[in-house]
């Protein structure tokens, strides 16, 4: 995974590759024998015909983008152990995907369900039973359409009898209690990621039975340390697809993490870094993707209500510097600015005399 930081500001590099291919053209041309100077002549004095393609000074807030680039998957493994003895009689197999009421395995032809809740099974669940558990089981039995009890934190009668039907439509013996194993708790769907034992093997609490992560897809980036300013849970963010397709997303997560980097010396050093989650604000935008590497741009350094034009109307001048060509009325002038910042496409200019609203000659 790449920790590269990208900002913007390449003018400078534009102009001077433009002014070396001038100078190729005219040592070329006297070489054959003419003088190209004629050429540049006749090419001033038609332009001079033409109306100049133009842009406006505007005046807005200026955010740089600083990007790095990510890997697409489905954020963290999470691993599941096995909680009851016996021999393993179903498993489900890699990238399945598994939603409340669902059989995740089973043992001895018992099934083991998925429901949905924060609280892991850490007991068994009987008539008389109250506690924040019962509650959110109740909670998971109401909504796979079972009814006739209360959901709330005590275990009743009723509670039981809702279970015994439950079981039965599981093909369990109806004993109207929960054991402990029978159920296993996750915050919503899951996809099965990877499976470590195989049918007819033994199960027993604490064996490493399967991994298990969410089903949207995000992007993990890494970013360096320099820049965990620019790294808060909630932030905006753009996601820029291997085809350029871009789109907005949200900074679920954030940690920071110690890895090891190897130097230019070959040398391998301790390095401290931010692993970044990053959610598409539409999931549907990463469809057809698998592990792919996506580029996340973080908002970085504002310049507020500063005057801006296009990249491409800046002139590189020949004493240095850049310039602008203004337009007034019929006739146009090449003024200096200074440059500021650079963000989409636009980059921050100031000089004497410049202001919101006028015309800057743009390369047609």
């Amino acid at each position: 995974m790449s920790r590269e930081r990208r900002k913007g500001g390449r003018a400078g590099k534009a102009v001077a590759i433009t002014a070396v291919a001038v100078a190729v053209v005219g040592a070329g041309a006297a070489a054959l024998g003419f003088d190209p100077r004629t050429l540049f002549d006749e090419a001033e004095a038609e332009a001079n015909t033409e109306t100049p393609a133009t842009a406006e000074v505007v005046q807005q807030t200026l955010t740089e983008t600083v990007e790095y680039t990510g890997d697409l998957g489905y954020g963290d493994v999470i691993g599941l152990d096995c909680l009851v003895n016996g021999t393993y009689t179903a498993l489900p197999a890699a990238g399945d995907r598994i939603g409340r009421g669902d059989e995740i395995y089973a043992v001895d032809d018992r099934p083991v369900v998925l429901l949905y809740g924060s609280l892991p099974a850490y007991r068994s669940l009987t008539a008389g039973t109250e506690g924040a558990d019962v509650e959110q089981f109740e909670k998971n039995l109401s909504e796979l359409g079972y009814d006739g009890f209360t959901v709330d934190d005590e275990y009743t009668d009723a509670t039981a009898g809702a279970v015994e039907e439950w079981q039965d439509d599981l093909g369990l013996e109806q004993t109207g209690s929960v054991d402990l194993g029978q159920v296993v708790y996750a915050p919503g769907k899951i996809r099965v990621d990877a499976v470590a034992v195989e049918l007819g093997d033994a199960a027993g609490p604490g064996g490493a039975l399967l991994d298990y992560t969410g089903l949207d897809k995000v992007v993990t980036v890494e970013v360096e340390l320099d820049d965990q300013e620019l790294v808060t849970v909630g932030d905006a963010v753009t996601v820029t697809l291997p085809d350029g397709t871009e789109a907005t997303g949200t900074v679920t997560d954030s940690e920071s993490l110690v890895g090891e980097e190897t130097g230019q010396s070959g040398d391998t050093e301790e390095v401290t870094y931010l692993e970044v989650t990053v959610a598409a604000d539409d999931p549907a935008v990463f469809d057809g993707l698998d592990q792919a590497a996506i580029d996340v741009g973080f908002a970085g350094d504002t310049a507020e209500d500063v005057l801006t034009v296009p990249v491409e109307a800046l002139l590189g001048l020949a004493e240095g510097g850049y310039g602008l060509e203004i337009v007034s009325g019929d006739a146009t002038e090449v003024v200096g600015v200074e440059t500021g910042m650079f963000a989409d496409g636009s980059v921050e200019v100031s000089g004497e005399g410049l202001e919101a609203g006028q015309s800057v000659v743009v390369p047609s």
